[in-house]
């Protein structure tokens, strides 16, 4: 009998195979990463979707204060049309007190029942007093005698994609991606160095080359049920609308994901120790988390950060889910955060395959 027919078939993929298995199994052994990486983001989105949800304009609290104009002016306000004031009759240093501690949006004087004349108390750095004061001197122009010039007509619009759960969504799905690839890739590598187990690997016939792609691999396994059940249940919950194309969303989750699992290798390449890696990863997170615009827009940020933040990893991926989600984007269009995003993939990579540590 020939003996080359007792040779066992060798596949040069099925070490990469048995390693992606070894991944998820030992993920879905892990209750806690399953809540992290599933189901915190949609306690998230359902708590700040449910906060910050579309609801009729909030009355506003205006004091008037005691005077011979008193009872004109309250009923000039609670007579207003669209209902939007509450307001009562208080004395002057209620008046004060209410406005400073941010109880009140406005407080109006008239000293003179002879001259007609209002005076406007309120915080200039409020936006809700702003608003106030115009909002009352409108109403108690009209209960003058003004008359408008021109005629308006008002049209109420209401559609999805100017809600903040729009906004928020587009960036929730960057948020996960960024967390998955740090911790899920950084954190898991330091974690088996610690207990030996790289080394162990070494010695079983595998390449290296095969277990850095079994972590990315899996790694974009855990992510794509995770952006679809957010989708789905952002969807269901509160109609969420993706205006774009499912299939230019689903190449930027792509791309954001071997951004960040390249990110996550690069912090892992030398970290020893559990500390070292989480101080690490919260270093890189940090500034992302608060300026990258998850839950609100960077543009509030003075024009000299905002060139530093749109530059930042996780910046133009939000921004060009944002973009082909809200605005029906084409991904040519975003070729400059695709750019970006790109970039960091590939840096990242090299630096962490230069850099690498595996014992």
């Amino acid at each position: 009998m020939n003996p080359s027919q007792h040779t066992p078939v060798r596949l040069p993929w099925l070490p990469l195979w048995q390693l992606v298995l070894a991944r998820l199994r030992e993920f879905c052994r892990e209750p806690a990463a399953i809540f992290w990486v599933y189901v915190f983001p949609i306690l998230t989105m359902l708590t700040l979707g449910i906060a910050f949800r579309n609801k009729p304009v909030e009355q506003i609290t205006v004091l008037v204060q005691e005077g011979p104009q008193a009872q004109a002016l309250l009923a000039a306000l609670t007579n207003d049309a669209e209902g939007r004031f509450r307001a009562k009759i208080v004395d002057d240093e209620t008046a004060r007190r209410q406005l400073r501690i941010g109880k009140s949006d406005l407080v109006i004087s008239a000293p003179s029942s002879e001259e007609p004349a209002y005076h406007y108390y309120f915080d200039p750095t409020k936006p809700g007093g702003v608003l106030a004061r115009n909002a009352a001197d409108d109403v108690l122009q009209r209960a003058a005698g003004r008359k408008d010039l021109v005629v308006t007509h008002v049209h109420e619009v209401s559609e999805p994609g100017g809600r903040y759960i729009d906004f928020l969504v587009p960036g929730l799905l960057g948020v996960g991606i960024m967390g998955g690839g740090l911790w899920g890739v950084g954190f898991a590598i330091v974690d088996m160095r610690i207990r030996k187990l790289l080394k162990r690997f070494l010695a079983t016939p595998m390449r290296r080359s095969h277990f850095l792609a079994a972590v990315m691999i899996s790694r974009l396994l855990f992510t794509i049920p995770e952006i679809v059940f957010l989708l789905v249940c952002a969807r269901w919950f509160f109609g969420v609308v993706n205006h774009g194309s499912y299939l230019a969303v689903g190449l930027v989750i792509l791309m954001g994901t071997i951004e960040f699992a390249g990110i996550g290798l690069l912090v892992a390449s030398r970290a020893k120790t559990l500390e070292t890696v989480s101080g690490l990863m919260n270093l890189v997170m940090l500034p992302m988390w608060m300026a990258s615009g998850i839950f609100f827009s960077y543009e509030r940020f003075p024009e000299e950060v905002q060139s530093v933040i749109r530059y930042l990893p996780l910046t133009p991926l939000i921004d060009a889910l944002r973009a082909i989600m809200l605005e029906g984007a084409t991904l040519a269009s975003l070729w400059l955060p695709l750019l970006i995003i790109t970039i960091y993939g590939m840096a990242s990579f090299v630096l962490a395959l230069r850099w690498f540590r595996w014992n």
